[in-house]
Formats: structure tokens, C-alpha cells, sequence
């Protein structure tokens, strides 16, 4: 009989190394060291700290932030989780506020879904697929066909799908934008395939750079790796650039030359504050349209979310994805890999639903609702150019003015001195700036280095979602201290 000591079958050096890999800078040390403070100030024990609230401008995270919910959107939903209220329309329209048109949606989406506690099919339910599908084609000005609408947990469980079946080696190799949000290369490093950095070009406000594309690909061929797609985030994460659609065509076609899936990440469509959104779908039909046949079997998966935007639900988990030109056969591969995860949220694709389909003009509930995301739009476009123009102010930071999303990742020159006692704690020197300011003002940002940056750049990412424009001035006060205490 064995009398050695029970041991636990899992240990750091047993588990699967691809995971023990993978970085995810936007929920790393920074944000727990901000969640610790958060919690003691909420216990009354921080009377120590140089701060009395924790700003949260590491993550996309609407309303945990303060941005209302869209009444429309929850009226619907408290229908659909409870539709006991349908039996009391009196009540809810003329005590509780609810116009007809609420309670015909959440008619309507009952009649599709039957429960919210139920399980839909694999894709998502038809009805609400058709309405992903007419919100496109009035987007485009081209036809979309509900088939190849994949409604999902959010867009990140549509990138986990799609890199899952695109990642047939170790060898198979993806184009990602540096700086990228973080999920991309985590993913794949999960997925033991390989990330090819392509660098985003700064002094051209964060746009595309085809020749860096190209060099890219050329070096990963070279390298041995199979480059199998592109990834685009347009308005981008980390930077709020926003593509021309000259950029998003030349992506286009150098795809369709070397054979590569588009991967087109666009939740931040509606973010957009600088000229207009154009979807890649959109400009892969027209380049289609100008050059018949070229383009036709370039594949193209477009991904949205009703995280981000005006809306702001990231608790709800929902998004879609659009399959264009696949391989049916892929597409059959693709829809068992979602099966096996069963289906996404009921009520999250619900939310998808009125998003891509809200009220209209003319309808009772449009007044409010437009009213509702307008001061949502506006909020974000004043608090942006807040940021904006503080870290104008500041020593040694470039920055660009706000395009989209809801990011700014501003340049940071830090004195030489900083970055040698950045070395002496064991830090990057973006990590260490991050951190002191974390430390002295209770505002939590992302390292540019959790993104990826050209070798001998410093930035970091800030979101401009938090309420009010006066935490800017924690920033700007931090910065000149900084400077001055590490000044040469």
C-alpha cells in the first residue's frame, strides 16, 4: 500500500504551456492592483491612498463606467426574462412607461425565441439572424442572407471560432495589427499557431501600411509559416483609428493575391467620430462590382458586437459574425465547432436583435431612444477630446486626434532615468509609468506594451468612458510629477 502524501494531480508545470503563455494585458496585474484599491475604498480602509475613486480606463466597459442602459433595449428584455408583465399591458403602459412598440418587439421576439431560458439553434435563432442580415444589407446596400449569420457570445467567441478552425498547425500563421487588442495573440498562442506582426503605420494616424503587410508575409513565408488570414480591427483597439476605404480595398486585395481569409473585427463601427464607417463587406462588393470575378472567392468574416458602440451591454454577451465566400463544406465545420458550445446567450441574442434593429422613426419609442444615443455618442466624443487635449499639454506626449472607438494610445517619452529605475524594479518602462499611476491617482490604463509597439516606443492605452472630464486632471497633475521627479 502506498503511504506517500496525497498530492494534487494539477501543478504550474504539468498544465497545458500554451495557456501558461498566453498575456492578456487588459485584465493583468495593473487591473487587479486597481480592483484591491477598489475594494478597500470600498470598505473604508483606504483613508491612506492619494485618492478617493478608482477610474477604471483599462477596459471597454460601458456601463461599469456609467453608461446608461438604453431604455428600449431593457424594456424589451425585463419582458422577455419575465413575460408574466404581458399579461398586464394596462399596467405598463400607462404606470410604468412602456410604449406599444416595446411590448410588440418582446411579443414578437418570444413568439421566436419562445424563452429566453431555452436553447436556440446552434447559429443563433432564424428570426433574429434575418434581422442581423436586413440590418447589413441597409448598412451596405447590398444583399446578406441570414445562412451565413453566426450570432455568438460576443465577437470574441466568433475570433475563438474562427482562429479554431483556420489554426490547422503549429506552422499556420495569422497577420495581426501591432498594436492589437490582446485577444488575438492570446488565442492563438493557446491554439499553438503562430501570431506574424504586422506594425501599424503612427505617423499616418494608426492606418494600414501595405509594404509593412507585405514585408509581414514575405519574412513569416520565408520562416516557414503558413499564412493562412488577415486580422483587421476598424476603428481600431488599441489606437481609434479609423480606416479610408483606399486602405480597407488595398487589404482587400492583397487577401484575395495571397490567398487569405479577411478577418475583419468591427465592434467600434458606430464609434466613429471623424468621416464615416465603411464595412469591409461593403468594399469587397464594390471592388466585386468594378472587377467581376476577381474577387470571388475571397473569404471574408465580419464580427460585431452589442458590447461597444452606444450600447454598451458587454454582461449580455452578445455578436455575430457573417461568413462571406466560405466553403460550404468550412462553413458546415464551422457551424459543428459552435455546436459543440451548444448556443449563445438567449437573451444576449435578443439584444442583438434590437440593436441591429431599433426603433424607428415614427415609432413611440424612437424619440427616446434617439435622444438616449445621441447624449451616449456626444458624452464619449466630449470626454475623448478632453483626454485629448490634456495630453496635449503634456511633456513629452504625442497623440492624435480622436477618430474612433473608444480608446486614445498616446506616445510617451520617458527620461532616462525613469526607464533605469523601471529596469532596477524588474519593469518594461511603460509598465512602470502605469503603475505609478495607478499608485498616485487611482486611474488605471494599459501598457502599450500589453498591445505590442515598435521596438523603442512607449505608449499606453486609455478607454474615455469614465463620467465627467475633471480624472483628466489626475493625469495631467501625475505626469508633470513625474517627469519632474525623474527629470535629468
Amino acid at each position: 500500500m502506498s503511504t506517500s502524501q496525497p498530492r494534487r494531480a494539477l501543478n504550474i508545470d504539468n498544465i497545458n504551456p500554451h495557456v501558461k503563455a498566453a498575456q492578456y494585458a487588459v485584465r493583468g496585474e495593473l487591473a487587479v492592483r486597481s480592483e484591491e484599491y477598489r475594494a478597500a475604498l470600498a470598505k473604508g480602509e483606504g483613508k491612506d491612498l492619494p485618492f478617493d475613486t478608482v477610474i477604471a480606463a483599462n477596459i471597454g466597459n460601458p456601463q461599469q463606467l456609467d453608461q446608461k442602459p438604453i431604455t428600449f433595449f431593457r424594456q424589451v428584455a425585463s419582458l422577455l426574462e419575465n413575460p408574466l408583465l404581458l399579461e398586464h399591458e394596462d399596467v405598463l403602459i400607462n404606470s410604468l412607461g412602456y410604449k406599444s412598440d416595446v411590448i410588440a418587439r418582446a411579443k414578437w421576439l418570444l413568439k421566436e425565441i419562445k424563452s429566453v431560458g431555452a436553447y436556440s439553434q446552434s447559429q443563433g435563432a432564424p428570426g433574429i439572424r434575418e434581422s442581423v442580415a436586413k440590418f447589413i444589407e441597409r448598412r451596405d446596400g447590398y444583399p446578406a442572407s441570414s445562412k451565413d449569420i453566426y450570432l455568438s457570445t460576443g465577437a470574441s467567441s466568433g475570433v475563438n471560432t474562427l482562429l479554431h478552425v483556420i489554426a490547422a498547425k503549429p506552422e499556420t500563421g495569422i497577420l495581426v495589427p501591432i498594436p492589437q487588442y490582446p485577444l488575438y495573440t492570446a488565442t492563438l498562442s493557446v491554439l499553438d499557431a503562430r501570431c506574424v506582426p504586422y506594425y501599424l503605420e503612427e505617423s499616418k494616424s494608426w492606418g494600414t501600411n501595405l509594404q509593412a503587410i507585405q514585408e509581414a508575409y514575405d519574412k513569416a513565408v520565408s520562416e516557414g509559416t503558413d499564412v493562412k488570414a488577415i486580422v483587421i480591427i476598424n476603428p481600431g483597439n488599441p489606437t481609434g483609428a479609423s480606416l479610408t476605404p483606399a486602405d480597407i480595398k488595398a487589404v482587400l486585395k492583397f487577401a484575395a493575391e495571397k490567398s487569405l481569409v479577411v478577418m475583419a473585427d468591427e465592434v467600434y463601427q458606430t464609434n466613429v467620430f471623424i468621416g464615416e464607417f465603411v464595412s469591409f463587406k461593403k468594399a469587397l462588393r464594390d471592388l466585386q462590382k468594378e472587377t467581376p470575378g476577381k474577387y470571388d472567392t475571397l473569404e471574408l468574416a465580419s464580427l460585431h458586437s452589442i458590447s461597444k458602440g452606444m450600447v454598451g451591454e458587454c454582461g449580455h454577451r452578445g455578436g455575430y459574425f457573417e461568413l462571406v465566400s466560405f466553403d460550404p463544406e468550412v462553413a458546415a465545420e464551422i457551424y459543428k465547432f459552435i455546436s459543440i458550445q451548444l448556443c449563445p446567450p438567449v437573451l444576449g441574442q435578443c439584444i442583438v436583435e434590437v440593436m441591429v434593429n431599433p426603433p424607428k422613426k415614427g415609432e413611440p419609442s424612437f424619440e427616446l431612444y434617439n435622444k438616449e444615443y445621441t447624449n451616449i455618442f456626444e458624452g464619449l466624443k466630449k470626454r475623448a477630446y478632453a483626454l485629448y487635449e490634456a495630453f496635449k499639454q503634456m511633456e513629452g506626449v504625442e497623440i492624435d486626434e480622436p477618430q474612433g472607438s473608444m480608446y486614445l494610445f498616446p506616445t510617451i517619452k520617458l527620461p532616462a532615468k525613469a526607464i533605469k529605475q523601471a529596469e532596477k524594479e524588474g519593469r518594461k518602462p511603460d509598465d512602470f509609468y502605469c503603475f505609478r499611476l495607478l499608485d498616485a491617482t487611482g486611474v488605471c490604463v494599459v501598457p502599450g506594451s500589453g498591445f505590442g509597439q515598435k521596438e523603442g516606443t512607449l505608449h499606453f492605452r486609455t478607454t474615455f468612458l469614465a463620467p465627467g472630464t475633471d480624472w483628466t486632471g489626475r493625469i495631467v497633475k501625475f505626469h508633470k510629477d513625474f517627469m519632474d521627479e525623474f527629470r535629468e
